[in-house]
Parts: structure tokens; C-alpha cells; sequence
């Protein structure tokens, strides 16, 4: 009887348990008991995020190529045509990639990818430069930066710290470029190539020149002198983001020069203009801006006037915002 009595009260205290649970989950006593099949229904998304995982772990070799030929399209008509009309074009390109990089799960799907969409980001936000979108180009260098990270390639890495010093000495900030340079040449230490050495040096002359310091100017031009591969090929092939040989160089030489005042500038600038390759229009903006800066220096203002007039027209051509406010502040000094 008490043995009844404690079951009867156990099985009452059972039921209460089962009520209340019936309450808060919502199902009825089969389903609590499992004694009748439970439907479980799909989980929303995970059709269609399989998918593109799918889709993303399947992208083959020839279609990084795909990714980088148009990356390489894009930089073609940039030089020669400016960046002003390739925007939405340049954006979809970064999407593709970003979309195939997020979705791409192993090392092995996504090195190649990150490779790809560290070299377009970086010509993206030079373009931004250009156009005069400093924060866009801030972005795409972040871009730039954590694609080269993911991907393990310090040389990529360095590229687009060096390249985001730009923004910073646009800014007014050359001392902070001038340190983001430093640390990127420490960043790709040994592992980096000759040419992409010498355009580090090259750059860090560049901030130093903007940043009034002389000495360390001509150090890291000497530097970059010593660095620079010989021979007319510009292209490195792990880096195809640099356009760099002697006659690059020079131009480049002759623009510090011209910041610092160096009378100098002239003949390495005139050198560079006579050798240089033709469908580099937007750089050839800058021979004559720097070409009428140091006329400017030497007060041959002639020179300077007729420099400065060509400078206009191709920065015009090209829809360089950059290139035309620096025509417009040398155009103050005639």
C-alpha cells in the first residue's frame, strides 16, 4: 500500500514535469515522450552558403588567371586613360574576388585568391589617389594588406604599406609615410626582390623629400641606385604591381630632386621624358609638373610655363585630380 501510494505520488510528480514542459517548449506529450516522429525542418541559408563554398573551393588555376588578366586590363587603361571612367568597372572586379576569397575555405582555394585580390586592391586605391578619394584608397589598402597577410606574401604586404604612405603624405602627414615605409621594408626583410628593395628606397626618398629631410633623401636614392636591378625590364614576376627599371628610376630621382630644389632635377627629368614609354600618360603628367617645378627652382619661368601647360593637358586627358591640383599650386608660383 505505502509502495502504491509513493508511485501514485511519483508518477503525479512526473506529470506536473511534463506539463510544464509542455508549456515551455510547445510540443505535445508524443513529442515530449518521443513516441511520434519529430519533422525537423531545413535550416534556412545553408543550401545556398554550401553552394558557394562549393563554388569557391572549385575555382581552378585558369581562373586566378581570368582574375589577374583583368586586374592587368584595368591597370593598361588606367595609365593610359586615367581612372576616372573605370570605377564601376574597378568595383566589380574587387567584388568578384572578395566574394570568391570569402567564401573559399582551405589554404590551398584561397592563397591564389588572396594573391589576386591583393594586387587589384592595391590598383584600386591608387586610382583613388588619383580621383582625389582618399578614404576609399585608405580602404582598399587595408584590403590590400589583410589579402597579402591571408595569403602569406610579405613582398605583396610590403607593396601596399609603401603604396598607403601615399595617403598619408597627401594628407600631410609625410613623417608617418616616411614610418610606414620603414616598416614595411622591415615587414618583407630579406625576402623581398631586388626591384621591389630599390622602390621601397625610392619611396622612402619621396616622404623623406616631402618631409624636408635631405640627408636621408640622398641616402635612400643612392640606396635604391644600388638596388635596382640592370637591364630594361620593369616587371618583377611575384610582384607584377611594379612598373620599375633605370628609366623609371631616374623619373623618379628627378621628382625628389625637384621637391628638395636640387637643381639637379633637370637632367635626370629631361633623361627620363626622352626614354620613356609613351602610353605611361599619367606619369608623364608628373615628368612635366616635376619639369616646371624645377624650372620653377631656377627661376626659368619660360620653361616652367610651357612644362606646366603640357602637365595640364595630360592630367586633363587622364582625369587626374591629383595631377591637377599639383598644376594649380605650381601655376600660383608663375
Amino acid at each position: 500500500m505505502y509502495v502504491s501510494e509513493w508511485e501514485n505520488g511519483k508518477r503525479t510528480l512526473s506529470d506536473r514535469y511534463a506539463a510544464i514542459l509542455r508549456q515551455l517548449l510547445g510540443v505535445t506529450d508524443a513529442e515530449l515522450r518521443d513516441t511520434a516522429p519529430t519533422q525537423v525542418a531545413p535550416a534556412e541559408g545553408y543550401d545556398e552558403l554550401l553552394s558557394r563554398i562549393d563554388a569557391a573551393s572549385n575555382i581552378a588555376e585558369s581562373m586566378v588567371k581570368i582574375f589577374d588578366a583583368q586586374t592587368e586590363l584595368l591597370r593598361t587603361m588606367d595609365r593610359q586613360m586615367g581612372a576616372a571612367g573605370l570605377v564601376d568597372q574597378m568595383s566589380g572586379h574587387l567584388g568578384a574576388l572578395e566574394d570568391a576569397l570569402n567564401f573559399a575555405v582551405l589554404p590551398a582555394a584561397r592563397r591564389p585568391v588572396a594573391l589576386a585580390l591583393a594586387g587589384a586592391s592595391t590598383l584600386a586605391a591608387w586610382q583613388a589617389i588619383d580621383s582625389g578619394a582618399v578614404e576609399r584608397a585608405w580602404r582598399h589598402y587595408e584590403l590590400a594588406k589583410r589579402a597579402a597577410r591571408d595569403a602569406d606574401a610579405p613582398m605583396h604586404l610590403a607593396h601596399a604599406m609603401g603604396e598607403q604612405s601615399y595617403v598619408l603624405c597627401e594628407a600631410g602627414r609625410p613623417r608617418l609615410g616616411l614610418d610606414l615605409v620603414r616598416d614595411a621594408q622591415s615587414t618583407v626583410g630579406q625576402a623581398g626582390s631586388a626591384r621591389l628593395r630599390a622602390w621601397l628606397y625610392a619611396t622612402e626618398a619621396e616622404m623623406c623629400a616631402h618631409a624636408g629631410m635631405s640627408d636621408d633623401c640622398h641616402r635612400a636614392l643612392e640606396a635604391a641606385q644600388s638596388s635596382i636591378p640592370s637591364g630594361p625590364e620593369e616587371r618583377d614576376p611575384d610582384l607584377r604591381s611594379i612598373f620599375l627599371n633605370g628609366v623609371h628610376l631616374a623619373r623618379w630621382r628627378g621628382n625628389v630632386l625637384a621637391l628638395l630644389g636640387d637643381g639637379e632635377a633637370v637632367t635626370s627629368l629631361y633623361g627620363a621624358l626622352e626614354e620613356m614609354d609613351p602610353t605611361f600618360v599619367r606619369a608623364r603628367a608628373g615628368i612635366h609638373a616635376d619639369l616646371a617645378q624645377a624650372h620653377l627652382t631656377r627661376t626659368e619661368y619660360d620653361d616652367a610655363q610651357t612644362h606646366l601647360r603640357e602637365a595640364r593637358l595630360l592630367a586633363s586627358r587622364t582625369g587626374s585630380v591629383r595631377q591637377r591640383r599639383r598644376v594649380d599650386m605650381l601655376s600660383v608660383r608663375l
